[in-house]
């Protein structure tokens, strides 16, 4: 039978565990700090069911299945297969939605500086307040798929060039 090698141990200088132990407290606290500034600040997104492969940019056109509501339930805005530029809506949706992935399902708060802030929001026909001012919205959004513009530019030049020569065929 071998016998275990034995190494000895250094003995630890007067006030080094305390000073270890204040340094793990100081690095939770910044910690929790942190992710309680990212939490308050910025779009909340939880994955209801999870997508997979990469995800849109601020620059891409996104296809979405949708419904906004108030945080109390109203619901306000109802969209299917709704395409949607990304830089053409507030910035806490886009914010959003460049944390999805394409087939995922997902429900995002939005804080009302990121939303509509200050600005109520009417039905024009109406006049009847659909989003009160400095309301924070949730949104239930399926990603279905998404383009660049580029992508999207292309495929309209080829369809109407397709078009041109089917128009010009006798």
């Amino acid at each position: 039978m071998s016998e275990v090698p034995r190494v000895p141990i250094l003995p630890i200088a007067k006030g080094s565990l305390t000073k270890l132990w204040l340094g793990v407290a100081v690095a939770l606290l910044i910690g929790g700090g942190l992710a309680y500034a990212q939490r308050t600040q910025g779009v909340e997104v939880e994955t209801l069911t999870a997508g997979s492969g990469p995800m849109p940019t601020i620059e891409d056109v996104v296809l979405i299945n949708y419904t906004g509501k108030l945080t109390n339930g109203t619901e306000f805005d109802k969209g299917q297969r709704a395409p949607l530029a990304l830089d053409a809506v507030v910035p806490g949706f886009a914010e959003g939605v460049s944390k999805m992935q394409k087939g995922g399902k997902y429900r995002m708060t939005i804080p009302s500086e990121l939303g509509y802030g200050a600005e109520e929001k009417t039905n024009p026909q109406t006049g009847e307040v659909v989003l009160p001012a400095n309301s924070d919205l949730v949104f239930e959004v399926e990603l279905l798929d998404f383009r660049s513009k580029a992508e999207i530019m292309q495929q309209q030049q080829m369809l109407q060039q397709m078009q041109q020569l089917q128009g010009g065929a006798p």
